[in-house]
This record gives structure tokens, sequence and C-alpha cells, in this order.
């Protein structure tokens, strides 16, 4: 139950909030092994007053707090984070340089719905 937190001084329009909203979801399934039900997305715009990143450059920042279920090996978040960026870099002109992701995991029980509490994480389940 992954809830992948983006904060931006981008200004996307509704289409592309929806694709990237999608675009993440469909790489986030793939890279962690789990099925798409469950991931959330938020995309929240900030002034650029807002964000401060001491290597930035000039150009949008971005960042990406991933709320996640623990247990999954480092390959597997490095593959996704790096997807993740270079989707972002590419479709919204993004200097590599402002863009930062942060995984935050949490035990299975942590990660919950109002239908559900997760489990913890096995490496041979399509679920989260």
């Amino acid at each position: 139950m992954p809830l992948l937190q983006f904060d931006t001084t981008l200004s996307p329009s509704a289409e592309e909030k929806t694709a990237l909203a999608d675009r993440v979801t469909d790489l986030y399934t793939t890279e962690m092994e789990t099925t798409a039900g469950h991931v959330a997305v938020t995309i929240r715009e900030r002034d650029p007053a807002d964000l401060h990143l001491g290597r930035a450059v000039d150009g949008p920042i971005v960042f990406l707090d991933a709320e996640i279920r623990r247990g999954r090996p480092f390959e597997r978040k490095r593959a996704f984070a790096l997807e993740t960026m270079a989707y972002v870099c590419e479709t919204f002109d993004v200097p590599e340089a402002n863009a930062k992701v942060v995984f935050t995991e949490h035990p299975g029980e942590h990660m919950m719905g109002v239908d559900r509490v997760g489990g913890e994480w096995d490496g041979d389940e399509q679920g989260e």
C-alpha cells in the first residue's frame, strides 16, 4: 500500500498529472513486483521558495517521498527511483541535479486501507 508523494515547482496540467500518476504506478508495480490497485500517488505543486536543494541548478525541482513497505532489496528501490526520475526529468525538462528520491520503509502492518492491513513483503507475492 505505497504512498508515492511528489512535491514540485512544476505546474503540470490535469492531464500531465494523470499521466505521471499512471506511469509511476506502472513503474512501481513492475520494479516492486506488486499490483496497482493499492498504489497511491500525490502530486503537490509548490512555490519555488518552498523547495530547496543544495545542489540545485536553474530549472524546476521534483522530490519523491516514497512511503513503502519494508523488505524490498536495494536494487529494486534503486531501479524504481532511476526509472521514475528519468521519466520525470525527460517529460518535464527537470535537470537531473534537481530530482531527489527518498524511501521511508514501514512494517506491513503500518500500511493500511479501510478494508485491509498490509502484511510483510516476502518477494513471492503480487500484492502489497
